[in-house]
């Protein structure tokens, strides 16, 4: 599998990344670890996941996720064959969250407990944080990786304007910088991203690892109707897409599908991978069937009648 340089870093991404966001919430620790094995046995080494998942499930405070992950490292071993990102800033179930120095300090020390490792190959700022100083966070970041905590450093959710002053502050004070952007960002959600975000990351040379890639299940053609919401515990998530554009992308997925002979899921994510921004989308599965779907994306070629269709449906 051909790997992808993460912005300016020298970590090199396969085309696809795996959602952790599952672990401990919808795939149980058993599951979890087939399908993390499954992910490295087919080349997609690059794992995505935060302190705060899955605080939104009852009864969770956060760290569910990378406490899976962590078990799962301490099993296999090879640690260096795995890209680990994690990130820090989300409200936690304490009610913690921020980017201020001492937060990430205690936090980045909190996820490398969980993960049962001594570094994180790539941190991300979960959100941005006005109240801190944007020094302070660069800082702060610095230190984690002049110690080795640390081997590169993103940012997620961040506005084009807020991206650009940590870029310069990181710039003027000779810190390391942000090396990749995570943004909302597929077929049927463009322009968040497209506007602004995407012109900035390919000026800086920035990588981009894209999160809802298959909008919580919309574009694998599961959800076609409101009676089809109940399919599972992100069908809420979706409805805003049950519209005349969502259906119209949805058609034009099956179309390209068609000629392919492949699925809905694995067209999204090929016109992602296919898109010169996008470093590795990421994309989570629940079983081992679903897993499989993800990889054959990474295997599909689209051609330009394939991508004019797509955007011209999404545009």
């Amino acid at each position: 599998m051909q790997k992808r340089r993460l912005g300016r870093s020298n970590l090199e991404f396969p085309p696809l990344m795996f959602g952790g966001n599952v672990f401990g919430w919808t795939a149980d620790e058993a599951t979890s670890f087939k399908l993390l094995d499954a992910c490295v046995a087919a080349g997609i080494n690059a794992i995505d996941t935060a302190d705060v998942y899955s605080v939104w499930a009852r009864g969770h405070q956060g760290g569910e996720s990378e406490i899976v992950i962590g078990n799962w490292l301490k099993r296999r071993g090879k640690r260096d064959d795995v890209i680990v990102a994690t990130k820090v800033g989300a409200q936690m179930g304490s009610g913690d969250k921020g980017l201020s120095r001492a937060w990430i300090m205690q936090e980045a020390d909190a996820s490398l407990k969980r993960l049962q490792t001594d570094h994180i190959d790539l941190y991300q700022a979960h959100r941005d944080d006005p109240d801190t100083p944007q020094e302070e966070t660069a800082q702060a970041f610095a230190d984690l990786v002049k110690q080795g905590k640390v081997r590169a450093l993103g940012a997620s959710n961040f506005s084009a304007g807020r991206l650009k002053s940590a870029l310069e502050v990181s710039k003027a004070h000779g810190l390391p910088r942000y090396e990749s952007l995570q943004p909302l960002y597929n077929l049927v959600e463009r322009p968040a991203f497209e506007a602004e975000l995407e012109g900035l990351c390919q000026a800086e040379g920035l990588g981009v690892i894209n999160y809802y890639a298959l909008s919580a299940g919309f574009l694998t053609g599961k959800y076609r109707s409101e009676a089809d919401l109940g399919k599972s515990p992100r069908g809420g998530g979706v409805k805003k897409y049950l519209n005349a554009r969502g259906l119209g992308v949805l058609k034009a997925l099956d179309e390209v599908a068609a000629r392919h002979k492949a699925t809905p899921a694995q067209v999204a994510l090929a016109w992602l991978i296919a898109r010169p921004s996008v470093t590795a989308p990421i994309a989570s599965a629940t079983s081992l069937d679903q897993l499989q779907d993800l990889v054959k994306a990474t295997e599909l070629k689209l051609d330009r009648q394939d991508i004019d269709a797509l955007n011209a449906a999404s545009g």
